[in-house]
């Protein structure tokens, strides 16, 4: 025997106690559960014996390196190796097998222990030569495929699906405040098909990880439609990733989408908004914020990104709009004519802003029977008008016509991607799309998607993945990771300020609520009609859930409000035989005082019969000459010349029915504004509201709102608070869950008058 010095050798290997032999024999099939273990040799000229064997020379090295591994952190095993029998130590804490293979590995090597990895351990580490990245551009530039490939020993591995397994791994605790959270040394332990190791360095891979995080879907088994055989699909505006990596690893090998990253590296360098000069043309004087408006909408245009003017109303965003489409025709860059989709009730107020501020455009309005006659004429157009109602019949020949800008005013009424509307604003081609709304979301998230995929669908992504991955975790799990990353995600391109920041010259607003109490013939109705209609929404609600049961609920719902502001609404035998309506008679007393006392009136009710039957009573009150009104609804014709009556101060006193006159009119003679019925969604009143409260308003502003005591609408007020809460949860932080109703919230709406 030998007497040169012994040798220690390691061997590493790993075991699957799920996978021994009774396991096997009967057939049983479970996750495997690794054991690692470091099995211990010593030996001398090509012999070798375990620390327990023998008592010569070799025993003395035995024991050392058995001393140095349990200072390494090693116990011994309870496991016994039948096959060998060899002496096997476990880590102490098992999750430490990485830091041993890089920093204590090599000590042992140096020392000269003989190292082995066994093809059975779950940690053999291999190095990378180096990695690449290669891009493929998406047609239009509107998107991008992203590759990322490691090299080993001349063998080229797709990186991501594995860095898609180590996110599935780490269950839910990969998220962005992890990744933020690790130093820039920091490596990651990355896993090949054989089982192998890679150590990736998060510097490299920090940006596209949080991109991957964000886009992690435990229930699809990769990406969806989001990631396809190793690579990526991204929008555009998540270029600044690629330059985040150049800059991460200069070293990097490239392979196409030059363009792509040139953009991607332009946008990362972005150190805020340029001022832009006013344009020459443009008639008034723009304030500061509507500067920065300006500014924005230049920058959305030279990076050709579309975006969200979503001010509060009353800020002047159709002048911000059409001051940024002056600095596009006086630079020569509109070189074709811009769109602009609004409301029906609208359409006049653009031709008017228009005139008014930018005299210098040449602009068509495409509106009645004899619209067809002009459409030959929007080539040499500037500006280009038309209504949501009909842009699908004309779409045929605005698709044909290629356009500078296509702007949608309030554009939440393309909320429904379904709509007609929404598919046809869609298919018409335009270098650049803007949304113009003061309510970006009313009831929940897939209003704000809707906008986004008009304007930038790559953005988000289809309907399908943004409701798993963003709107249910966040409006029925209360998920606040997602809700920042969804926030963060839509920021650059949604622009909002509010009246209470940016207006500070405004008047103050007070807002009065009068309630009154039934009149005992409508409370008899209305505890009749609760009783009947609360049965049939149960029903309803058992049979088909209460997600399917909307309409039901609507309906119901619809008919107690109906009572609330008259019996007369219901269309209901036993509803016409009741006379007595307790909120129109409080009505009747308040606006004659309000008009005797020189006030100038908005009266809204969302029911154009509602606004009749107020007329008939105003017949009935002796009002002093002068004490006439106005009316205005979706059948009125000639809009402007009713809205040039009451702000002229020919009449005092304007009823407008809520859909037709809730926006986009400039109402600044009132002094006081009355919500005969309150409407499910705060944003709708609050615009009403705004015709009134708005830039040029000298006078305090009055808002009363009419509700009926304990009865649906006292409860419809109270959960507005939280439709509110949905919104600006994305548009200026908060809790989005607040905004969902729940089964409790039904109940509520249907309880009986005495609950209060």
């Amino acid at each position: 025997m030998s007497s040169s010095r012994p040798t220690p050798r390691l061997r590493l290997r790993s075991l699957d106690l799920n996978a021994q032999d009774v396991a096997r024999y009967w057939g049983i099939r479970r996750p495997p559960a690794w054991v690692h273990l470091a099995v211990l040799e010593v030996g001398a000229d090509e012999q070798a014996v375990t620390p327990d064997e023998g008592a010569d020379a070799r025993l003395g090295s035995a024991r050392a390196a058995v001393a140095w591994l349990e200072s390494l952190g090693f116990v011994r095993s309870a496991l016994v190796l039948e096959d060998t029998g060899e002496l096997a130590f476990e880590r102490r804490d098992p999750d430490t097998w990485l830091a041993f293979l890089r920093f204590d590995l090599p000590k042992l090597h140096a020392a000269g222990w003989s190292i082995e990895q066994d093809p059975s351990f779950q940690y053999r580490i291999t190095e990378v030569d180096d990695w690449d990245v290669d891009i493929l551009e998406g047609e239009g530039g509107r998107w991008f495929e992203l590759g990322l490939g490691v090299n080993i020993n001349g063998e080229r591995h797709d990186l991501l699906p594995l860095l898609l397994d180590l996110i599935q791994d780490y269950q839910g605790e990969c998220s962005s405040e992890t990744l933020r959270s690790l130093p820039e040394d920091a490596r990651l332990p990355i896993r090949l098909a054989d089982g192998r190791l890679i150590l990736m360095p998060v510097a490299r891979l920090r940006s596209i990880l949080f991109t991957l995080v964000e886009l992690y879907d435990p229930g699809a088994l990769a990406m969806g439609s989001g990631q396809k055989g190793g690579r990526l699909r991204l929008a555009r505006s998540q270029a600044t990733q690629l330059a985040a990596l150049a800059a991460a690893d200069p070293g990097l090998r490239w392979r196409g989408g030059e363009a792509m990253r040139a953009w991607g590296q332009r946008l990362r360098e972005f150190q805020g908004l340029e001022p832009v000069a006013p344009p020459k043309g443009l008639r008034g004087t723009l304030r500061p914020y509507q500067q920065s408006g300006l500014d924005w909408l230049q920058f959305l245009r030279a990076y050709d990104l579309g975006g969200i003017l979503a001010d509060d109303m009353g800020l002047g965003k159709t002048l911000q709009a059409l001051a940024h489409l002056l600095v596009e025709t006086e630079q020569g860059r509109a070189q074709r004519p811009s769109l602009v989709v609004a409301p029906t009730s609208l359409l006049f107020n653009w031709q008017r802003e228009a005139a008014r501020f930018a005299p210098a455009l040449r602009v068509l309005s495409l509106h009645g029977g004899e619209r067809h006659d002009r459409f030959a004429h929007m080539a040499q157009s500037d500006l280009v008008l038309t209504t949501y109602p009909l842009l699908p019949r004309d779409l045929k020949t605005f698709a044909a016509q290629e356009f500078h800008l296509l702007i949608l005013d309030e554009a939440q009424t393309i909320k429904n991607p379904r709509s007609k509307a929404a598919q046809a604003a869609r298919a018409i081609p335009a270098r650049h799309r803007l949304c113009l709304t003061g309510t970006p979301m009313e009831n929940h998230l897939g209003e704000l998607w809707a906008l986004f995929d008009f304007l930038m669908p790559e953005l988000l992504g289809d309907a399908r993945r943004f409701r798993r991955l963003f709107r249910t975790p966040i409006e029925r799990h209360g998920d606040a990771v997602r809700q920042e990353e969804l926030r963060r995600r839509v920021a650059p391109f949604l622009l909002r300020r509010t009246k209470e920041a940016v207006a500070t010259e405004l008047p103050p607003k007070s807002e009065i609520i009068r309630e009154v109490a039934l009149a005992e013939d409508q409370r008899d109705l209305y505890e009749t009609l609760r009783l009947a209609l609360h049965g049939s929404v149960r029903a309803e609600v058992a049979r088909r859930g209460l997600a399917r049961s909307g309409i039901v609920i609507l309906d119901a719902l619809l008919k107690l409000r109906q009572v609330c502001c008259d019996p007369r609404l219901v269309a209901l035998e036993s509803a016409r035989r009741v006379t007595g309506s307790a909120k129109l008679e409080l009505l009747m007393t308040i606006v004659p005082e309000l008009l005797e006392e020189g006030r100038r009136v908005l009266l809204f009710s969302q029911f154009t019969s509602m606004l009749s039957l107020i007329e008939q009573e105003l017949a009935k009150v002796a009002l002093r000459e002068g004490q006439h009104y106005v009316t205005l609804t979706g059948r009125t014709r000639h809009r402007d010349r009713v809205v040039d009556r009451f702000q002229s101060g020919a009449v005092p006193l304007f009823l407008i029915s809520l859909k037709a006159g809730g926006t986009g009119l400039n109402l600044t003679a009132a002094d006081t504004v009355i919500h005969y019925d309150p409407w499910w969604n705060p944003a709708v009143e609050r615009q009403a509201t705004d015709r009134a409260h708005r830039i040029g308003q000298d006078k305090r502003v009055f808002v009363y709102k009419l509700l009926t005591a304990g009865t649906v609408e006292q409860r419809v007020a109270d959960l507005q608070t939280r439709k509110h809460a949905l919104a600006e949860a994305m548009l200026a932080g908060g809790d989005v869950a607040a905004g969902r109703l729940s089964a409790d919230d039904l109940e509520l709406l249907f309880a009986p008058l005495s609950a209060q």
